[in-house]
């Protein structure tokens, strides 16, 4: 099978994550990491709007309580690293969009299986913050760190503590490395309890959903997962192409997992509508910026409707397909079809889900992928399409006055995150 360099030439609708090659595929699952690492730059301020400044900490604190736990453990599964020790916390944390290649660069030393530390030279988070003063920055690095750090680490270990050395503010101004934390198995008389919402949010079929695992690695070299030692240098370059295709579904998942406990958070301090019209605003901006990146990383030509149906097809909100069933397919020279069939994104039972907000009347995050792509291009839904729950046809009209952006794309962009370009820093492991 001849692999996918990118996405250049025609449009096919048969298109997967296994068609890539191992390079893309480390390109793309680095796009997918900061995708939702970056959904709270959208979510978060909405939410200091509607409910103040003290929920904007609580949400952001609640919501990775009740996600990053779930997702930890899928990935050590799906990764062969199960295990109670402190490198399988540094693993975890090499693998989860809280934490995203280089944006959040985090570099480790291992000293024994019940003591590390990590340091960040690069804290994409923190020069986010530090523009809006020194509150801002305890608020993230001190109110918020605190009690979701030791969550993500009491998923491998419920004794597992992580303590900071030193940490930002940073005195004196510029201090390098941003932060230094150590990593550890404390007392054992003193195990971290989790929060309820893990319970709520680990029930949902995101959590449990069972991804599409190939049955071969269609290319050599890598690793076929990260059963081995701990790699203080690990880069996604690292993995088999096989290994490649499972963790960028499982980043996917950990975004709507994510999501799914940021809508939940609203609908606790009000109802399911506030929960349905954060959620709708929080996809509507990450969706874009991640359709604008997705262009550039794939190397995705133009805005014709064979552009905007590729951006659609790769997109992390329809993946996985396991849990998304999601197809594209061109019907004219400026036209084409996205479809969703019953699936378990549809299954959920609730309104905790950005797919849950989908139905018969035009969505703001549809148009906002297609939109990135050509400000023409508009998503009508149609009831006419067999075998699908729903469906939209996306279309571009010369003549429309083009679309600006949307208002939630802006919160996006105030991150450096919106621009950050990922760096090769490790050639393809043989």
């Amino acid at each position: 099978m001849q692999l996918r360099d990118g996405y250049t030439g025609p449009f096919d609708p048969a298109v997967g994550l296994a068609d890539f090659s191992r390079q893309t595929l480390a390109h793309l699952g680095r796009e997918y990491l900061l995708n939702g690492h970056l959904q709270d730059r959208v979510g978060l301020p909405l939410v200091a709007a509607r409910f103040g400044g003290e929920a904007y900490v609580q949400f952001a604190i609640e919501e990775w309580m009740g996600a990053s736990p779930i997702y930890s453990l899928r990935m050590q599964r799906a990764m062969g690293f199960e295990g109670h020790e402190v490198g399988t916390v540094f693993k975890n944390l090499q693998l989860e969009i809280g934490a995203p290649q280089q944006f959040m660069d985090f570099q480790f030393r291992l000293d024994s299986p019940q003591y590390g530390e990590f340091w960040l030279p690069h804290c994409g988070a923190l020069l986010d913050v530090e523009p809006f003063g020194e509150e801002r920055v305890k608020l993230m690095c001190h109110d918020i760190e605190d009690p979701t750090f030791d969550a993500t680490a009491a998923a491998t270990h419920p004794c597992m503590k992580m303590r900071p050395i030193h940490r930002p503010p940073r005195e004196p101004a510029g201090r390098y490395p941003h932060c230094r934390w150590a990593v550890f198995i404390g007392d054992e008389a003193e195990p971290y309890e989790q929060h309820p919402n893990l319970e709520l949010v680990g029930a949902a079929r995101a959590a449990t959903v069972s991804i599409e695992v190939p049955a071969r690695d269609a290319e050599p070299g890598g690793w076929p997962d990260y059963a081995g030692p701990f790699d203080p240098g690990f880069q996604l370059e690292d993995l088999s192409h096989r290994a490649l295709v499972i963790v960028s579904q499982e980043f996917a998942l950990q975004s709507h997992l994510l999501a799914r406990a940021f809508m939940l958070c609203a609908a606790q301090r009000l109802d399911n509508e506030a929960a349905s019209e954060l959620g709708a605003a929080q996809w509507t901006g990450i969706a874009a910026l991640t359709a604008e990146r997705l262009r550039e990383t794939m190397g995705i030509e133009g805005d014709d409707i064979e552009a905007v149906a590729k951006v659609f097809q790769i997109h992390p909100c329809f993946l996985p397909r396991s849990y998304v069933d999601f197809h594209v397919e061109l019907t004219g020279a400026r036209s084409a079809r996205i479809a969703l069939r019953d699936c378990p994104a549809l299954e959920e039972g609730d309104s905790y889900s950005w797919l849950a907000g989908l139905g018969a009347a035009p969505h703001p995050a549809l148009d906002a992928i297609a939109c990135a792509v050509n400000p023409r291009a508009r998503c009508v839904p149609v009831s006419d399409c067999p075998g699908a729950r729903f469906a939209w046809d996306v279309s571009i009209d010369p003549s429309a006055e083009p679309r600006p952006p949307p208002q939630e794309l802006a919160l996006a962009k105030i991150s450096r995150g919106a621009t950050f370009r990922f760096e090769q820093r490790r050639a393809l492991r043989s």
